[in-house]
């Protein structure tokens, strides 16, 4: 079986949405003014317990938005986890501040507070928290020990809509949280993101920021420097249909995790993902970690699935050791090296079954047996 049957991740895009995105192509509202951008953002900042929303164009630019509007700049440091994507990084990069990478939790994939403590100094101005997978970041130590030193806090919550820390909502608890809504994620535009704050100064800079620093007279721009990161109409309408069904795509998210928990837990080569007892783990994806120990590889276990029709994706491979941020140094991140050389994950969408799952657990018991 050479073509692909059980895909890694796919979106699923209902009447609801359909109903709203027709509803802009019919009033002719398709950019970025319309009636939907508001009540998205109140609707998204609201189900995150925040009083204050701004879409924009994917995570990264949230991101970027987010450390422009707390003044990150040349000369400051901002710490960030090495095992995440480069998206929670370039926009560090981008405000001419310099990242400084962190190393992770083996069981969790969140970044680790001890390795966080150990390089936070004079010039930290800001550390990003990626809630990895889906899995929230322990967040109170972080926020205990960054408001005894003034430093702000950014949670990339790209991958964890509706994740509970302690039954707060990720993206809730930072100064500043920070949403992608991709096409593989728990909610999703197509490409977009949104910002999330209750800190209204945050909030009216980032507005600004993203929509070119119009002023009060047309065609008038009052900042120097200003971004054209606008959502559209269209996204939004997307975005409100997915929304309203939010809780019901997480609790199929959890119900296939625990599900591939109970069909994997006989594989002793195979490390499943954890939920710790304060967290509501929303499963973006499955992960999986290949013991060290084993005969099988990362690659080997991959290549073999595709052959029977099921795609897999590699965790990612640490920012402290890519080419595009080899000029900051070499870090010591040894955790998040084991996780890029380790672990992979298996098909996660919503539109997963309960036989594609068993199809996936059968296969993997086949191959390493």
């Amino acid at each position: 079986m050479g073509n692909i049957v059980v895909p890694v991740n796919e979106p699923l895009i209902g009447d609801e949405e359909k109903k709203l995105v027709n509803e802009c192509l019919e009033t002719g509202w398709i950019s970025s003014a319309g009636c939907f951008i508001e009540e998205f953002e109140k609707a998204f900042s609201s189900y995150c317990e925040c009083e204050h929303g701004v879409s924009t164009t994917n995570g990264t630019t949230a991101i970027h938005l987010a450390l422009k509007s707390l003044d990150v700049g040349p000369g400051d440091e901002v710490l960030v986890p090495s095992f995440t994507m480069a998206g929670s990084v370039y926009p560090i990069v981008q405000c001419g501040a310099v990242p400084v990478f962190v190393d992770s939790e083996l069981e969790t994939c969140n970044m680790s507070f001890e390795d966080l403590l150990s390089k936070i100094t004079r010039k930290t101005k800001a550390i990003i928290a990626v809630h990895l997978y889906g899995h929230p970041v322990e967040m109170d130590p972080i926020m205990k020990m960054a408001k005894e030193r003034g430093i702000w806090v950014v949670e990339d919550a790209a991958e964890a809509h509706g994740a509970l820390y302690k039954d707060r909502k990720a993206g809730s608890i930072g100064d500043v949280g920070c949403f992608s809504f991709y096409a593989n994620k728990i909610v999703t535009t197509g490409e977009g993101g949104m910002l999330v704050s209750n800190n209204s100064e945050v909030v009216q800079k980032a507005r600004q920021l993203k929509d070119l620093a119009h002023g009060e007279k047309r065609f008038t721009h009052v900042l120097p420097e200003a971004y054209n990161y606008r959502m559209t109409n269209i996204q939004a309408a997307i975005g409100i249909g997915q929304l309203r069904r939010i809780e019901q795509t997480i609790s199929r998210k959890i119900a296939n995790a625990l599900l591939y928990n109970e069909m994997l837990k006989d594989i002793p080569d195979l490390v499943t993902p954890v939920c710790k007892p304060w967290v509501r783990n929303v499963y973006w994806m499955y992960g999986l970690r290949i013991k060290e120990t084993s005969r099988f590889s990362k690659e080997y276990l991959m290549s073999e699935l595709a052959s029977v029709g099921i795609g897999t994706r590699s965790f990612f491979y640490p920012q402290d050791k890519q080419p595009a941020f080899s000029r900051f140094g070499k870090q010591d991140c040894p955790n998040a090296e084991h996780l890029g050389t380790y672990g992979f994950y298996l098909p996660s969408g919503q539109t997963l079954t309960e036989s594609q799952i068993s199809y996936v657990s059968e296969s993997l018991h086949k191959i390493m047996e």
